[in-house]
């Protein structure tokens, strides 16, 4: 079950991203798009993808439907939308196809989460999140690395009709294996905690500031690292696509390892409060050495900086999600997941904004490292005061007080 959950948060991130590279290709067929109507369709994803998360739609799904079936018909549907992509002509049809992606990955995190909180004991979370998260980054590195180059040969429409269908061939095994039993419907009689209950919650403010912090670091790197190594250290774009593919990677093996080291220390005796706060606070604090990489005259030096940045990163990622699922408990994970999610995922908007703002008026990268370097800090604040001991809330008492 794990392994297809791995799976598909790897399919998922790729199928985000690809539009990104089929704009990128020179005169690409039949997708002949001024760069605001492109600003459009990238943007588009992350409207769906919110907002269904922040008002609350995947948490009312999720409290009445069991999450198996949820997860199945979200992958349908985000498959499909990527398979009708390399179809369609028509700049309206294919602003709705990415509405559509939006929404149907909108349930992922949230699903992931309630699976993990009742199907998964505190010392196996840490690797389970972390696998996941291995995914998330791996997905852009081979987007990056075998997308772009498969596009080049065969044309977008070929590669998005072939991974969008043969995606859908992940809904067999599921159906077989998916998680089931009780808990993951709602007992209604147990009357699962709305959002204004949780919104009460001081962890669940610091869970959302954390998560905003830290995908404002992971945006700015997804969406402006490849510019950076172009225009202010000179890389050929080969040679750019090859040191950001190794980025990733480095979070992504990160993420596994942290996490499978985390629930080694749990099952040790250590208490979820010392350990996900020891890797979630830590790895954004380190994370910070990002910094020099705009500093430094050595494009050697800097890679190196930026490879130790990112493994930094690999211990925050690989602990956030456990860290949520253990004080919103089986109950809540899911909802809180999708309010957190919702709300984090801004900073996809955010980052490269306020990135191309700061690049815009300096002229150069240093201040636009420093502003991640700051959120970064930030959210190593969230964690450490705003979020309290981890462990589950007593909802029955959170209701009464």
């Amino acid at each position: 079950m794990l392994l297809l959950l791995v799976l598909s948060i790897l399919i998922n991130y790729i199928d985000r991203s690809n539009l990104s590279i089929a704009v990128a290709l020179p005169a690409p067929k039949g997708l002949t798009l001024d760069p605001v109507r492109q600003g459009y369709l990238l943007s588009a994803f992350f409207a769906t993808y919110a907002l269904f998360q922040l008002f609350g739609i995947v948490a009312f799904v999720l409290d009445r439907v069991d999450v198996s079936w949820v997860y199945a018909i979200a992958f349908l549907a985000w498959s499909a939308a990527t398979a009708v992509t390399g179809l369609v002509s028509g700049f309206a049809v294919l602003l709705a196809l990415r509405l559509l992606l939006g929404a149907g990955e909108s349930a992922a995190y949230p699903c992931y989460s309630k699976i993990f909180a009742v199907h998964f004991p505190e010392h196996h979370r840490g690797l389970a999140n972390g696998l996941i998260d291995a995914g998330s980054k791996f997905g852009p590195a081979l987007g990056m690395l075998v997308g772009g180059r498969l596009m080049a040969q065969f044309g977008w429409r070929p590669f998005f009709i072939v991974l969008g269908g043969a995606s859908l061939f992940w809904l067999i095994p599921w159906l077989k294996w998916m998680p089931r039993g009780p808990g993951l419907v709602m007992d209604h009689a147990k009357h699962a905690p709305r959002i204004g209950l949780i919104l009460r919650q001081r962890s669940a403010w610091g869970s959302f500031g954390g998560l905003f912090c830290g995908n404002y670091y992971w945006y700015f790197l997804l969406t402006w690292l490849p510019s950076y190594m172009v225009k202010e250290r000179q890389f050929s774009k080969e040679h750019m696509a090859d040191m950001s593919a190794l980025a990733f990677l480095a979070i992504g093996v990160s993420s596994a390892l942290c996490g499978w080291i985390s629930d080694r220390w749990i099952a040790s005796g250590a208490t979820p409060t010392r350990v996900r706060k020891t890797f979630t606070v830590s790895g954004l604090v380190l994370a910070t050495v990002i910094l020099p990489v705009a500093m430094v005259d050595s494009k050697d030096v800097a890679m190196a900086l930026l490879f130790l940045a990112c493994a930094f990163f690999g211990m925050w990622s690989s602990n956030h999600w456990a860290l949520i699922q253990t004080l919103a408990g089986p109950p809540a994970a899911g909802k809180w997941t999708a309010v957190q999610n919702g709300i984090g995922n801004l900073a996809g908007v955010a980052a490269p904004a306020l990135t191309g703002l700061v690049v815009a008026r300096t002229g150069v990268f240093f201040l636009a490292f420093a502003v991640a370097t700051g959120f970064a800090l930030l959210g190593a604040i969230f964690y450490m005061f705003v979020i309290g001991r981890i462990e589950q809330v007593n909802w029955s008492h959170a209701a009464m007080e």
